[in-house]
């Protein structure tokens, strides 16, 4: 367990850095973000002054500081031994600020949950009590609305970040505690109540992408395995598997890795939720949402107000080709939980907004928008569902949202049977449905897999039929341990170990991986984009990046992001 007071410690030296940054030397100094190397040296900061910069505060939750240096010596700085990346930081540029706003009316938790009529299952105490939702993404942090005594449970963290206590298990990126807090957030206070879509659900945080995202498609498939084989393990009873992740590829459904793991997961018992991707019409759904037996889904953009007449499918979301999705929710400008210097907020601080109570508390949102966040959605909806209905199948679950659906404003192919109604479906009787799309067998390529995504380590992609230890991949015979249940065994996953403090493995591609190097900083995805996360904006301008034995969160309240 990470200790409370040194993780207390990152969220307090995010928030000073959120609201005091660095001021700038001269009129031709840039303000910058400076990741290291080595985070324990003074190497960077030392050369940050060297090069007539001024050293700002101090940023470990991504192993940097901030600074200003003159505009003249930044590709120098970042061509140094000492220093892993440097980006232009949006947060200490008032231009740059403004030119991030979202032109969309920012959509609340209340807003969504109106919408599709939540409200109406809150009413009848049925709020997700007892289930479990895990969350595969870029992690969780305890901030407000998210840091109760048994909101989360933390699964394995498979990212590239898992060898650094500092950073194991907390979302230094941003987007999985946005979807989280869109599934299960609860705040409440005297005169005010922050609350998810299944805001009595229980979260399991199982992290498996970096601070930019940086993530195979080897980690997904091993945490999803994770999932079903712990899912009722240790008090646990994951009934709902959000995944607001995908890849370009093409390869056939049937035999591809990604979408055999979670067909797996479906037929043992597990709602899957994929989001469905942010490419708009004419392109396929990204991978695993092309699976027929999951609920792809695609986002709408509510327009301001809680009237479903107005609702249209969101510009931005994906159609399909063949394929497309089943449902569509909520997905443009939501505001969820606010993770102080991750990489979303330093990128796109333009999408922070603050919101004042009447005792004068403030409380920090982020504006996101995607199938990402509609993904979210309609995970909450399905834990609602399962709590109303414990005996229900992901089948019955699916086609349930699927009667229940209204159709809402733009093409008829890009909505599916229409947005999520929960107001409908706690009335209608359950379904008899059993889906028979024929079994994927999983014997396709793992490369094929990760489409045009690769993560890379000096330069070296990592490619071809072997995961992120350099251990071969055979379809063949991990499709045969998935189905059994036995792909993981203790720790290890694909004939490797994938937890403790020390990671091995062999080469690849004449890159060698070293165990104890490996705490996040020297990896990058190389081509990290929008539709991978399926993140499409964090307001209004797409988002971009170079590229698991649990415990629970337990104790006293954090002070996160509020503050009076």
């Amino acid at each position: 367990m990470v200790a409370w007071l040194s993780v207390l410690g990152l969220i307090i030296a995010m928030f000073a850095v959120a609201v005091t940054p660095a001021a700038a030397s001269t009129d031709g100094d840039v303000a910058v973000v400076v990741r290291e190397i080595a985070p324990d040296t003074d190497t960077a900061e030392n050369l940050v002054e060297a090069l007539g910069g001024v050293v700002g505060a101090q940023l470990p939750i991504i192993g940097g500081f901030s600074a200003s240096v003159p505009a003249d010596v930044v590709d120098a700085l970042n061509a140094d031994a000492s220093v892993y990346s440097v980006t232009l930081d949006g947060m200490l540029t008032p231009r740059e600020v403004e030119s991030w706003g979202d032109a969309g009316t920012a959509t609340t938790f209340d807003d969504v949950a109106r919408t599709i009529n939540a409200d109406e299952y809150w009413s009848k105490r049925i709020k997700g009590n007892g289930i479990d939702v895990a969350v595969i993404d870029t992690g969780v942090s305890p901030v407000g609305g998210l840091d109760g005594r048994r909101q989360i449970v933390n699964g394995p963290d498979l990212s590239f970040e898992s060898q650094n206590p500092d950073f194991r298990y907390l979302d230094t990126n941003g987007h999985g505690t946005h979807m989280s807090g869109i599934i299960g957030a609860y705040d409440r206070q005297d005169d005010f109540t922050l609350k998810g879509i299944a805001f009595k659900s229980r979260l399991v945080n199982v992290k498996v992408g970096a601070y930019d995202g940086s993530v195979d498609v080897s980690q997904v498939i091993a945490a999803i395995d994770w999932v079903v084989q712990h899912k009722n393990h240790d008090g646990l009873n994951i009934r709902v598997l959000n995944l607001s992740y995908g890849t370009d590829s093409l390869q056939d459904p049937a035999f591809d890795p990604l979408s055999f793991a979670v067909e797996q997961a479906w037929k043992n018992g597990i709602v899957v939720v994929v989001a469905g991707g942010n490419d708009g019409a004419g392109v396929p759904l990204n991978s695993p949402a092309t699976n027929p037996y999951v609920i792809a889904v695609g986002a709408t953009d509510i327009n301001g107000d809680t009237d479903p007449s107005n609702d249209s499918v969101a510009t931005f979301s994906s159609c399909g080709i063949g394929r497309t999705v089943d449902v569509v929710a909520p997905g443009k400008s939501i505001m969820s939980l606010f993770v102080p210097n991750s990489t979303t907020a330093l990128d796109h601080p333009g999408a922070f907004e603050r919101i004042t109570m009447d005792d004068d508390a403030r409380y920090d949102l982020f504006k996101g928008s995607g199938s990402s966040q509609a993904a979210a959605v309609v995970s909450g909806a399905a834990a609602l569902i399962i709590d109303q209905r414990p005996d229900i199948t992901p089948d019955q679950v699916k086609q349930l949202l699927i009667d229940s659906a209204r159709p809402v404003g733009g093409s008829a192919d890009c909505q599916g049977a229409g947005q999520i109604d929960l107001g409908a479906a706690r009335s209608m009787a359950t379904p008899s449905v059993v889906q028979d799309h024929g079994d994927a067998t999983g014997t396709g390529s793992l490369e094929a897999a990760r489409g045009s995504h690769h993560v890379g380590m000096d330069g070296v992609d990592l490619i071809g039929e072997q995961d992120i230890h350099g251990t071969s991949w055979s379809g063949t015979s991990w499709s045969m341990a998935s189905a059994n249940g036995t792909s993981w065994s203790g720790g290890d996953w694909n004939g490797t170990s994938w937890s403790g403090t020390s990671w091995s493995g062999t080469s690849w591609s004449g890159t060698s991986w070293s165990g104890t190097s490996w705490s996040g900083t020297s990896w990058s995805g190389t081509s990290w984009s929008n539709q991978y996360w399926n993140g499409t904006s964090w307001s209004g301008t797409s988002w971009s990046g170079t590229s698991w034995s649990g415990t629970s969160w337990s104790g006293t309240s954090w002070s996160g992001v509020r503050w009076d």
